[in-house]
Order: C-alpha cells, then structure tokens, then sequence
C-alpha cells in the first residue's frame, strides 16, 4: 500500500441515534473533502435482524437487544476482520463500539468518547445496575477501549471522568469539540415550518427539547417545568423532538394533565429541525449529565434562547451564551422560563450567543483528528521502522 488508508468504523445506520448519525456523516465528508492523503473509507455493515422478525416475540425488549449483541459482538467484527489488512489507520466513532479494537492492531486505532454511559453499569453498578450478561460484554467493550493508542473526547468533563476511574493514561487523550453545520443560522421572517408540524403547533408558542429517553435527560423535570408554565402561560406548547415516551413519563404526563399541550416528533429532516430552533420561544435542555449537549450548540448557532441544567460540561460548551439552572428542581427552571418569556431581554444578547459557537466547525473537529493520526501514530511508527531497520 502506498497511499495511507483510514478506515472510518461507523456506527450501524439502522440502530444508531441521529446525533451519532451527524457525527460519523460530517467527520466522514470532512477528511474525504479536506484531507485526502489520508485516503477516508467508511466502514458500515448492514444491520441484520433475526429475533425481530419472528412473531410475537419481536417485539419484546429481550428479541430487540438480543439482536444488538450479535450485530455489534458478532456480525461486525467479522466484517471487519476481513478488511483489516486494506488500512494504515482506524478510527472508531463511537466509544460503544470499543470491542472491535480486539481484532484490530490497536497501535494504529483510535476510539472516541462522546461520553462514559455504556460503561456506568461496570464504573458506577450502584447507581446503574445491569445484567450479568450485559456486564460482561460491556466490560469486554471497555478492554478495547483500553488498548486503543488515543481516545478522543469531547469535554473537559468526559476527559476527567476517565482519568477519575484511571481508564487511559493522559498522554493517550486529545480533546476534539463536535461542530455545526452551516445549515444552522438565524432565521429570516420567511422561514417556515413543513405543513405536517404548522399544523399541530399552529401559531402557538413553544418550549423546544430534543432529547433521548436515557434517565439522565431528566424528562421527569421536563415534564414538571411545563406543568407549572402552562399556570401562568396557556397558550404555551412543549415540542419534542425523540423517541416515544417511555410508559414512566406517559404516566406522569396523565397525572399531570398535560398531554393536550405535548407535541412530539421521532424523526425530522434537519431543515425542519432548524427551523423549530429558530421558532422556539426557549430551548430547554434538563439533562443531568452530557458529554457534550449538541441541542446547545445548535440552537445559539439558530440564535434561539437556551435554558439548560447548570452543569460543568454545558457551562464549557455554553459559556455566557445560555441561561441556567439548578438540576432536579422543576420550581426553579419554571420561574426563570416564565421570567424569559415575559422578558425576553434579560436573555444573553444575540451577538453573545453566536460568537460563542463559531469555534464549534466539523472542519476543525476532522482537522484534529487528522493531525492527531499523522503526528502520534503515523510518525511514531515511521520512527520506529526507522531504528529497526537500524538495530538490524
């Protein structure tokens, strides 16, 4: 081989989150468009379904999680086995997928972390228990990521928590902040939403949140928060934007009686995403743990106002660009809401909030993990065929 070859080990198209979607898509387009020495091919087998498909059965959480297992801990590692000796270089996008560093050379692998949750089950089993089963290929998970020669994170946060349970050494971490696509701006007094969301939002104002059903999105704040505003605040809708609510939060939206005034959305073309951000009255993001909170991002960059959970990771990626707020305390975001929405110049300026996310380009996030690839693996190892070659 003499060009050098990176291969882009991607997250399954079929089970990945639409956040690991952009992620994997835009790093992707970036190296291909702007560093073509390193030769970019992605890797994305086929997803394969096998106890979803049978009756009954398929539908139960066992069958759906089951067929995860062997997609990720079987049927990838043999595709990529296969293709191992085709590349210089690989990168994983998604430290959840850590267990393939097993059967590559993991001197010439890099993984990166978004985030520690796959793993709290093994770092923290008292507060996120799990199975036996589950446990042990996670644990497996973790040993690859382990071996990987650099493990690339998102924020100061996600780079102390793994020095906090001593996970890689220093020398192996290299920061890369995630980016925005130009796509996300301000809005003109021309922009409109698609028929199908005007219609269910009307001209109504709405709190905007886009969120998983992972526990740490703290939906139950959500929830609380837009029960209190809707007392002072009628008119006001909650638009999300995720999966269907989990039984849990159905319950609590009954008892709350707040489901005439929800609007949720599983899946948006990213225009209609931008354009909800611009509408919105306030963004909210009520998370008790991020790696790094793109929905932030993305709305200073749409020029929306951001009210999000007062944590260290979105103070980093936030600055004094957004508005925050306890953790856990529903009274507290519903009285800082309703005080925005009633003066919405006590909001950050919005100069303030769009310069803050100008540093925040997939240019400069696929620039990192070039340079880091070519300065730390490829020279290194250059180096040492060069003393072999020597000692011989």
């Amino acid at each position: 081989m003499n060009s050098l070859r990176l291969a882009l080990v991607s997250n399954f198209r079929a089970e990945a989150s639409p956040s690991m979607l952009v992620c994997g898509d835009r790093l992707y387009d970036s190296l291909c468009a702007e560093h073509p020495h390193l030769a970019t091919t992605r890797i994305q087998p086929d997803y394969s379904y096998r106890l979803r498909q049978l009756p009954r059965l398929g539908k139960m959480r066992l069958a759906l999680e089951t067929d995860k297992m062997l997609n990720r801990f079987w049927d990838y590692p043999r595709h990529l086995k296969s293709q191992v000796s085709q590349f210089n270089l690989f990168h994983i996008c998604d430290q959840s997928y850590a267990s393939l560093v097993h059967i590559l050379p993991p001197e010439r692998t890099g993984v990166f972390c978004h985030d520690l949750d796959v793993f709290r089950s093994i770092l923290q089993p008292d507060k996120y228990p799990r199975s036996l089963r589950y446990n042990t290929i996670q644990r497996y998970a973790l040993n690859g990521f382990r071996k990987a020669a650099v493990v690339f994170y998102t924020t100061q946060s996600v780079r102390d928590e793994i020095l906090h349970y001593q996970l890689i050494t220093p020398d192996k971490l290299v920061q890369v902040p995630l980016g925005i696509a130009p796509e996300f701006s301000p809005g003109d007094a021309n922009s409109n939403l698609t028929d199908r969301i005007q219609q269910q939002i009307g001209d109504r104002p709405f709190l905007l949140n886009i969120s998983g059903n992972l526990k740490r999105k703290r939906l139950d704040v959500l929830l609380e928060t837009y029960a209190r505003l809707r007392y002072h605040h009628p008119e006001l809708l909650l638009v999300r934007v995720g999966p269907e609510w989990e039984p849990d939060m159905q319950t609590r939206i009954d008892r709350l009686g707040i489901r005439h005034g929800i609007r949720l959305f599983s899946q948006l073309e990213q225009k209609d995403l931008v354009e909800l951000y611009q509408q919105a009255a306030i963004v909210l993001m009520t998370s008790e743990a991020e790696g790094f909170g793109m929905p932030l991002i993305e709305a200073l960059a749409c020029g929306s106002v951001a009210v999000v959970s007062d944590i260290p990771v979105l103070r980093e990626v936030g600055s004094n660009a957004a508005v925050y707020c306890p953790v856990g305390n529903p009274d507290a975001w519903a009285k800082t809401i309703s005080h925005l929405l009633n003066h919405l110049e006590a909001a950050p300026e919005l100069s303030l909030r769009l310069r803050q996310v100008k540093k925040y380009t997939w240019s400069a996030h696929a620039k990192i993990i070039a340079q880091t690839y070519q300065e730390r693996i490829l020279s290194q190892t250059a180096t040492q065929q060069s003393l072999q070659v020597f000692a011989s």
